[in-house]
């Protein structure tokens, strides 16, 4: 069996083989997914991407204890979205919208999640040096901001960004693992 990928919720990790194309979703009696602007697609790619590329300059994988300051970096990142969605979603609950409740404690539930993966790479020393503290806390910052104004004008591209990083923080810790298993 097929699943559909509804856009309007968390994104998910699927085998291809297992997603449910648009032209599919009818004759499933699926509703249509909601479409992404491609422009807004391609920004969210070159953005994620570019600051990826940057973490990956300033902190390579070495097999070091240095290691943890990227993972460090990541998480810090990679816990925002879920704020930035619960601000939208108290805002709107506050000027009246309703039904909100099940999501909110999604999304509280993954921000929950996320500093777990945080607290482990605190123990592990990745927040010892204050240049990294302030750097992932800086990109913590604006990324915060962006992702907030798109995910209150448009939720599927605020997920995008999610997925992105979910996928860039799946190849780096797979990476490590891989290549850094003896070590562990």
């Amino acid at each position: 069996s097929k699943a559909f990928i509804d856009t309007q919720s968390q994104p998910i990790r699927l085998n291809m083989a297992d997603v449910v194309t648009e032209a599919e979703a009818p004759a499933l009696n699926l509703p249509k997914p909601a479409m992404m602007d491609e422009g807004i697609f391609k920004f969210n790619k070159i953005l994620i991407d570019s600051v990826y590329n940057i973490i990956c300059f300033f902190y390579p994988v070495t097999g070091e204890k240095r290691d943890f300051a990227r993972f460090y970096v990541l998480e810090t990142v990679a816990r925002v979205p879920y704020f930035a969605y619960l601000s939208v979603m108290h805002l709107r609950e506050t000027f009246g919208e309703r039904g909100l409740g099940e999501s909110m404690r999604t999304h509280y539930a993954e921000a929950d999640n996320e500093l777990h993966h945080l607290l482990i790479m605190e123990s592990l020393g990745g927040n010892e040096n204050g240049i990294d503290r302030t750097l992932a806390q800086t990109m913590a910052f604006f990324y915060y901001w962006y992702v907030t104004v798109l995910y209150f004008f448009n939720e599927p591209a605020a997920y995008h960004l999610s997925e992105l990083i979910e996928d860039h923080a799946f190849d780096t810790y797979n990476g490590f693992l891989t290549e850094y298993k003896e070590k562990l």
